[in-house]
């Protein structure tokens, strides 16, 4: 306790000196809070656009070698009716709530009776879309009412002119490499959130697939959506085991395994945060060296004084940390109010962007990150006290008559 009143005394003997390196800790801490902030709101939308925005679900399982081998041999390669009956049974087996959605990709040519152009098409039944699609049930939804009726990306709809209610032609490769097209009826068109995918991508409901690509009852994948996506890593090894003791060769994907852009936002949006981290950290340790080295060196008669009467060379040192960790203590609880401070101002300020590979503007958002807040929190704190117990240390260690002689 005594310890503690002479380090806040010290600290306000030396105020201006005290403020200033409180204040680089509190801009640094600020600095990562508000960008780990900034990059779990991300993060968090970017789940959202992997599972219910490009349909990946939480897993995804597949015949094995089907992503590598399946459009050179699809008829090898997808799931034939009796399977998808076994498989749905093994996944509700272990999760009751889980849906089991059936998936067939396929591809062709898009036509309004004077251009075409190609098309990348996903067959999912209409109940099973608005599972999938979530909070975003406007986008791309089906209708079971519509067997012909297809959602088209604005892009494609804007490239062939067609409007809600207009017909086009699709034409396709069947699975055993005949022709076969068949008429839709565009209900509606939407965004798909990809620039890449923008002018190529069509919905159509899995009976209209099937019978494009005379496959009929069968699929090229399933998705599964768990009642809770903190479920889906520990999810699969049991899945896999109980696969494999039914005889199914099959391969389970997770969403992040399977969203590439996911992956790649997030390793760069990680390198940053380490990156930034670093520079904050090495802005605080200079700062706090600078200020403890200081105050050693015009405290030295005052060190001499405290160890003629008999305190040790554990307690000077004991001192000066303290001090240390009193001055993090007050910077980083300054950097939580500017935090709050300035998210609560940007949150406020409806800013929006496009994202990289996006089409369409998203609200910038800055959230809190507890987790990476805590442990920059405690990183500062231990890299103060190396900061202050070593010019302490030194200080200790010198002779009192030198001390006491020290000018």
């Amino acid at each position: 306790m005594k310890t503690l009143k002479l380090g806040l005394r010290n600290l306000r003997r030396n105020f201006r000196r005290s403020l200033t390196t409180a204040l680089s800790i509190a801009f640094g801490f600020a600095a990562v809070a508000l960008f780990s902030g900034y990059t779990k709101d991300v993060y968090l939308g970017l789940t959202e656009q992997a599972v219910h925005g490009e349909l990946i679900g939480h897993l995804s399982i597949a015949r094995r070698g089907m992503q590598s081998q399946g459009r050179l041999h699809p008829e090898r390669y997808l799931l034939r009716p009796e399977e998808i009956m076994r498989i749905s049974g093994i996944v509700r087996g272990q999760f009751p709530q889980a849906r089991i959605v059936p998936r067939l990709a396929l591809s062709g040519l898009a036509s309004n009776g004077h251009v075409s152009t190609i098309f990348l098409a996903d067959g999912v039944g209409p109940e099973d879309m608005k599972a999938l699609r979530g909070p975003r049930l406007d986008s791309g939804a089906l209708s079971a009412d519509a067997p012909q009726g297809v959602a088209v990306a604005r892009g494609l709809a804007g490239l062939l002119g067609l409007k809600d209610g207009d017909d086009a032609s699709l034409l396709v490769s069947t699975l055993h490499g005949q022709a076969n097209a068949e008429d839709a009826t565009v209900l509606h068109a939407y965004s798909t959130g990809n620039a890449g995918l923008e002018d190529k991508a069509i919905f159509m409901p899995l009976a209209m697939a099937q019978s494009l690509y005379d496959a009929p009852g069968r699929a090229d994948h399933l998705t599964v959506l768990l009642p809770s996506i903190a479920l889906t890593a520990s999810a699969r090894p049991g899945l896999a085991r109980a696969f494999a003791a039914a005889g199914l060769d099959l391969e389970i994907s997770t969403w992040q395994e399977l969203s590439g852009f996911y992956r790649q936002v997030k390793g760069m949006f990680d390198m940053i945060f380490g990156f930034i981290l670093c520079i904050v950290l090495t802005i605080v340790v200079m700062s706090v060296t600078n200020a403890m080295g200081m105050s050693v060196v015009e405290r030295t008669r005052e060190i001499g004084t405290l160890r003629a009467i008999g305190l040790r060379r554990a307690g000077v040192v004991k001192l000066f940390v303290t001090e240390a960790l009193l001055l993090v203590a007050a910077g980083c609880l300054a950097g939580l109010a500017l935090t709050l401070l300035v998210r609560w101002g940007v949150n406020a300020a409806g800013i929006a962007y496009t994202p990289p590979n996006g089409s369409g503007r998203v609200a910038l958002r800055v959230g809190l990150d507890a987790g990476r807040m805590l442990f920059t929190f405690a990183v500062l704190g231990l890299l103060a006290l190396g900061s202050a117990v070593f010019p302490a240390r030194r200080a200790a260690r010198r002779p009192v008559t030198e001390s006491l002689a020290h000018v």
